[in-house]
């Protein structure tokens, strides 16, 4: 249990501060796709040191195949959304992606969700409503966020039956030579560099990418998918408050009160 939850703490950090950087990155001029490829680069050679062995078959590659598409694009629209938008405006709405994780879900890996973990999940839905701002519901950039929201949702149940199928190492391995691959190909047209005041943020980026990505895989292996999203949400309040504090962003009682809503609803998911 211990372990488990320092996997969730650990899941939880990672994440806001590898927004933080995508949003630092991209703010320096940096291309959404270029960042997006430099961290898949880096987070396979960590791959291959965490894992130097893994076994393959069919099944596994149709998998990770699938994986690595739904992962590098949303990827890539995560960090699009966040240069045109404010990290504590977009970081809520990720809180649907339990939702998008439970329908599908109960037909990918067959986990039925119960009354109180569904009561959970739309708690965290309410505080994200909160947390939106009328003239944020509109933009590109919530548009951006919300196609990472729906690709990053169904790539987190692949990463689970990845895992199934294989072992957390493995899996992140070949979530990261997947995610490599995809995001190739959407990097293709622009020149593959970036600036060298801005490497030392690209290198904390695959720093966080790949201790959120490995304590995800951690998580996954030993929770239900959703249930797992739902407490992830709880990145929010930091998100929130990185946001307000390093990007000057505005309206923190508004956003402290619905993420304290969404806290509420994932309290109710780990005390079940």
């Amino acid at each position: 249990m211990i372990n488990l939850l320092l996997g969730i703490s650990a899941r939880i950090f990672s994440n806001s501060f590898l927004n933080v950087f995508q949003k630092f990155l991209t703010n320096s001029g940096e291309k959404s796709s270029v960042v997006n490829f430099y961290t898949y680069l880096g987070l396979t050679v960590f791959g291959f040191i965490v894992c130097p062995t893994s076994f393959f078959s069919q099944t596994l590659c149709i998998n990770v195949l699938i994986m690595g598409l739904l992962g590098a694009l949303g990827n890539y629209y995560i960090i699009k959304a966040l240069s045109l938008g404010d990290l504590s405006e977009l970081a809520p709405i990720n809180a649907y992606k339990p939702v998008v994780a439970l329908i599908f879900g109960i037909f990918i890996v067959d986990e039925i969700p119960g009354l109180k973990e569904i009561l959970g999940i739309i708690l965290i839905i309410m505080g994200t409503i909160i947390l939106l701002s009328k003239k944020l519901s509109n933009s590109k950039a919530v548009f951006y966020r919300i196609l990472a929201l729906l690709f990053s949702g169904a790539e987190a149940l692949f990463i689970k039956k990845v895992i199934l199928l294989s072992d957390i190492n493995s899996a992140f391995l070949y979530w990261a030579v997947a995610g490599l691959i995809f995001s190739m190909f959407i990097a293709f047209k622009n020149p593959l560099k970036i600036s060298l005041p801005n490497i030392k943020y690209q290198l904390i980026l695959i720093l966080m990418a790949g201790i959120m990505q490995y304590s995800t895989n951690y998580v996954f292996a030993r929770m239900n998918v959703a249930y797992a999203l739902a407490l992830f949400q709880l990145s929010v309040l930091l998100s929130v408050f990185l946001g307000v504090n390093i990007f000057k962003e505005k309206e923190l009682v508004r956003k402290l009160a619905g993420s304290l809503i969404m806290i509420f609803g994932a309290a109710v998911i780990i005390l079940n």
